[in-house]
């Protein structure tokens, strides 16, 4: 996970009144967008607190759950509310690579000289939204690989650099559904947190019910920019951490390794996380805090998002999964392990 680019602009150090003062300037900034998300999505609160934190620390989100449970509506509230230029990309097994990165095309001027000239695709965005990502083919999902972690992309050879800030939001259903494929390995561990979509409580339902069925509905306004974003997230990237937050963080991705742990946890683990979870951990537990109104995380936050962030970087064997055995279920045995 590579350091955030505009950090270089940024003094070296910052002191603790200005910290704090930066700190105010954000949660205010994030106390708005989170009232504006509400006007439009009933009921996730714990879905947009992890979609918000996903987007302070700089990375990329993927959404998983049934049709119709406003995956694509939250996308496009938050790229709304944040002030993002977002372009939405509908994947379906005939999407090229280049439908998303963009081509060359060539070109004659009138004096009869050709030349090539490229043509972006949608990719080149603040947020790109990935509806169903994994009704595309293997070869269209890896199109997504470089630009996630690079943030540039290469076609014919030639750099293209994408803007700042770049963020993914996918969306995919459940791998049982038909014309589903799996996502690679390395591009699940690509995305920051797998954040899953459940059904609301009645109540919410109900709100649904009666708020989005008249002739009228809520449109949220922007209440950030992207700069104020931008400064967010280097803030994240500035706030103190304790060192046994740190040592929390890695006890529990460490605990998680076949070879490493506890021997009677991780045996129903084939693969587990790499030093990418860890790096994912420590950011989101500061983004975090930062929503929350602190300025440092504790371990309560590594508790809350241990399962979101590690989850789509381990495998369970075979034997496990016959058994009946979840992903979700062996994180919660290695938090109440390691951290409790």
């Amino acid at each position: 996970m590579n350091a955030d680019p505009a950090l270089r602009d940024e003094p070296a150090s910052l002191s603790e009144s200005q910290i704090e003062s930066r700190a105010q300037n954000a949660l205010d900034c994030l106390s708005a967008a989170r009232a504006a998300i509400g006007q439009a999505i009933f009921g996730q609160d714990i879905v947009v607190e992890e979609a918000v934190v996903t987007l302070l620390s700089g990375g990329h989100a993927l959404f998983v759950g049934a049709p119709g449970l406003a995956k694509t509506l939250l996308v496009d509230t938050l790229g709304r509310v944040l002030g993002l230029d977002a372009n939405r990309v509908q994947f379906t097994p005939d999407l090229m690579p280049t439908d998303i990165l963009g081509s060359e095309v060539l070109e004659e001027s009138s004096d009869h000289r050709r030349a090539f000239r490229f043509i972006k695709g949608p990719i080149f965005a603040q947020l790109l939204m990935a509806d169903e990502i994994n009704r595309a083919s293997p070869r269209t999902q890896s199109a997504l690989l470089q630009a996630m972690q690079e943030h540039h992309v290469t076609v014919a050879g030639a750099r293209h650099d994408l803007p700042v800030p770049f963020h993914v939001l996918a969306t995919q259903n459940p791998l049982e559904q038909e014309g589903a494929y799996p996502l690679p390995e390395a591009q699940l561990d690509r995305f920051l947190m797998q954040i899953d979509v459940g059904y609301p409580d009645r109540a919410a339902e109900r709100r649904i019910l009666i708020e989005t069925t008249g002739d009228s509905e809520a449109a949220p306004e922007p209440t950030m920019t992207a700069a104020e974003l931008m400064a967010a997230q280097r803030l994240v990237r500035r706030a103190p951490i304790g060192e046994n937050v740190v040592e929390a963080i890695l006890d529990l991705v460490r605990a998680a390794r076949p070879g490493e742990g506890d021997p009677e946890l991780t045996q129903a683990i084939a693969w587990g996380p790499g030093p990418r979870a860890a790096q994912a951990l420590m950011l989101a537990s500061r983004a975090r805090a930062l929503v929350d109104g602190r300025l440092a995380p504790s371990r309560d936050d590594i508790v809350a998002l241990a399962e979101p962030v590690l989850k789509h970087r381990m495998a369970l064997t075979y034997a496990a999964r016959a058994e009946g055995e979840t992903v979700s279920a062996v994180v919660a045995r290695l938090v109440a392990k390691t951290l409790r």
